[in-house]
């Protein structure tokens, strides 16, 4: 998959269903499943066969999910050592 990038429009790019399968490693089974459900982006329909997605809301949900599954490290907190002297 070649993404080519407009300088008019850099993220109006708008994605078939194997670009986006390309682009997530995800099966087309498993996006059409995620999209009914809620959990990936809506293509938009440009015919009544036709449907796409923009580039831009992949991109975010893919930025979403690897900001969900990265532990913060303001959140972990460090054990408080003590020595104990004999």
């Amino acid at each position: 998959m070649e993404i080519i990038r407009s300088s008019h429009a850099p993220d109006a790019q708008l994605l078939r269903i194997n670009d986006v399968v390309a682009l997530t490693t995800l099966s087309k089974s498993c996006i059409n499943l995620w999209v009914a459900v809620g959990k990936f982006p809506k293509p938009m329909t440009l015919s009544p066969t036709l449907k796409a997605w923009r580039l831009k809301d992949v991109v975010a949900w893919i930025d979403e999910q690897y900001a969900c599954s990265t532990p913060s490290t303001t959140s972990i907190e460090k054990p408080n050592l003590k020595l104990i002297s004999d």
